[in-house]
């Protein structure tokens, strides 16, 4: 599947800011045989004082722009095209679930896609005593690790109820979980504590969703959506699998990968600082076009 992709990102301030400070990971991620970047830009409006990129740890493409003082309005427009490999049938290459931890002990290397950086708790996922108990209930009596991820997954769409209006981008999992109501970022990073206590390196990952209309309805422009999603590592021949806990899904051609880290505070498409006063508004859309 080829798509065309844009994304815009938009803020409003009630009074003008002075200098700031934004980092933004956006760039769809080129990974041989899953998905490659045929074209890609990203501007700002107004034009930064200064702008660059860099690659973090994780193999992230990160944009860091200057922002002038004085701004009334804030713009990114990001515009890629992707070609995302279509799935074939999914053969379960996983190990026994108690076989893992001596294929994790096997694995030698810290790269960024070693699985020992995505077993213990990170910033936004610490351990949580009633997602430890229901990932053991739910993956009890799978035969293997990729089995495990799917029981959980399953179990946590069954659970949850998707509400944007419940969470904030830093809700605690405890509270998401004990409401039962959450985004993709609340039920992914939900689903990685109850794997890593499972004793399964799973990791957060960020990209887009392209979704489809009803039947008989009209594509909405800007109806796509910014994702999240989770890689669990399924030993050294299964290596990793990704898991759509939202859609209660194997990842396939819909999803357009960024990038994974622990946790969203390591994947979030924009952080940095601004020094101002006031309020600020900010919204987003992404648009994803089969071509």
């Amino acid at each position: 599947m080829r798509y065309q992709l844009n994304l815009t990102i938009q803020y409003e301030f009630e009074r003008p800011p002075g200098l700031g400070r934004q980092l933004l990971r956006v760039h769809p991620a080129q990974m041989t045989g899953v998905q490659s970047v045929e074209a890609y830009s990203l501007t700002m409006t107004p034009a930064p004082l200064e702008q660059g990129r860099f690659t973090d740890f994780y193999g992230f493409q990160v944009a860091e722009f200057t922002l002038p003082p004085g701004l009334e309005a804030l713009r990114f427009s990001m515009s890629a095209r992707v070609e995302r490999q279509e799935t074939g049938p999914r053969f379960d290459l996983s190990v026994r679930p108690d076989a893992l931890a001596a294929e994790i002990a096997a694995t030698t290397g810290f790269g960024p896609a070693a699985p020992h950086h995505y077993l213990a708790p990170s910033p936004h996922i610490p351990r949580v005593a009633e997602i430890e108990a229901f990932a053991r209930k739910a993956a009890a009596g799978a035969g293997t690790v990729a089995a495990m991820v799917e029981a959980l997954g399953l179990a946590l769409n069954g659970a949850m109820t998707f509400d944007p209006r419940a969470t904030e981008a830093d809700t605690p999992i405890a509270r998401a979980f004990s409401d039962r109501r959450g985004v993709c970022q609340d039920l992914s990073q939900i689903m990685v504590a109850g794997l890593r206590s499972l004793g399964i390196p799973a990791a957060y990952v960020s990209g887009y969703l392209r979704t489809l209309p009803p039947p008989g309805k009209l594509r909405l422009v800007g109806a796509d959506a910014m994702h999240a999603w989770v890689r669990a590592w399924t030993g050294i021949e299964g290596g990793w699998l990704d898991y759509d806990p939202t859609n209660a899904c194997f990842v396939g051609a819909d999803h357009v990968t960024v990038g994974a880290a622990r946790d969203y505070s390591e994947a979030a498409p924009v952080i940095g600082m601004l020094r101002m006063q006031g309020h600020q508004s900010g919204s987003h859309s992404v648009d994803i076009v089969e071509i």
